[in-house]
């Protein structure tokens, strides 16, 4: 329980710090430690990211560093996918979601990992981008949001670290607008993957009041240090644990018993398989085209 109660508190000083992260440990902590099925740990895992995002938004707010405009373009369309991916997380087994999570933690430790330093311009420099822009790519930020509120449906992470980059890159957010943008996105994403696991949802009062008190906790705590500890070094050595971590999970998952049951899972949903596989690889052609064109912009932009 003491190591539970640590580890809770650890979780939340990284979202302090960090502005979202910290919470894909949530659902390893709550199976390996707690002894919760994968699926309650998912629940457990959306309860803990609405309320400590639900606390910190509030608080950056207050700051004016949340545009709500690109939040709800995001967050609306991310609402619908993240009650989907809850209702489809139903018919998914829990060795499964492991494995999904697994790949999901190692994405994100690759992203946290890339040195995102770039050189400092020559030409002089331009002046600050407004918090909140006026005009926003709606149809990709609506796309973005749905593919990231899938994921955090189907498998309970918050998704900020994909938010803020597509915030910041897309729509042309300042990175502090961008965390408190997506920490809002988090609160409504969660309570909208809570609804679309409500069917099937067992709650472990105890174990989610403990983990939740002690995760506010620490990012009250992470919050105070986020001027003291500097946050590149920290970024990557998280990225690490996090690496090590997915690679765990791989190896402790992926078994005969598991392979057995994606085989059989394809077997009788063939069809609704193939279907989905489709529209998300249209989705993803879509929003990679638009990546490319948006740096090319980018780069248009700097060299004039």
């Amino acid at each position: 329980m003491l190591l539970l109660i640590t580890l809770s508190l650890l979780i939340g000083v990284l979202l302090g710090l960090l502005g979202g992260g910290g919470s894909i440990l949530t659902v390893p902590v709550l199976v390996y430690l707690a002894g919760l099925s994968a699926k309650n740990a998912i629940i457990t895992s959306l309860i803990v990211v609405c309320l400590t995002s639900l606390i910190a938004v509030v608080n950056h707010a207050r700051r004016g560093k949340v545009c709500w405009t690109a939040g709800l373009a995001f967050g609306l369309t991310g609402m619908i996918g993240a009650f989907l991916g809850g209702r489809l997380a139903a018919y998914v087994p829990d060795s499964l979601l492991l494995v999904l999570f697994a790949v999901i933690m190692l994405a994100a430790s690759l992203s946290m990992l890339r040195n995102r330093k770039t050189p400092k311009p020559l030409q002089p420099a331009r002046p600050p981008l407004k918090p909140c822009p006026q005009h926003l790519p709606l149809i990709a930020l609506m796309l973005d949001g749905f593919l990231v509120g899938s994921v955090t449906g189907l498998i309970g992470v918050g998704g900020g670290f994909l938010m803020v980059p597509a915030l910041n890159n897309l729509a042309g957010l300042p990175i502090h607008a961008a965390i408190g943008t997506s920490l809002f996105i988090m609160v409504i994403q969660s309570s909208a993957a809570l609804a679309g696991h409500a069917n099937h949802m067992t709650i472990d009062l105890f174990i989610t009041t403990l983990f939740s008190a002690f995760a506010i906790i620490g990012s009250f705590i992470g919050s105070s240090l986020s001027g003291k500890i500097p946050g590149q070094h920290l970024k990557r050595g998280f990225g690490i644990l996090v690496f090590i971590l997915g690679c765990f999970l791989l190896y402790r998952e992926i078994n005969p018993p598991m392979m057995a049951q994606i085989k059989d899972l394809v077997i009788r949903h063939q069809d609704f398989i193939l279907g989905a596989s489709t529209i998300l690889a249209i989705m993803l052609s879509y929003r990679l085209w638009l990546w490319t064109h948006t740096l090319q912009k980018n780069n248009d932009r700097n060299q004039t």
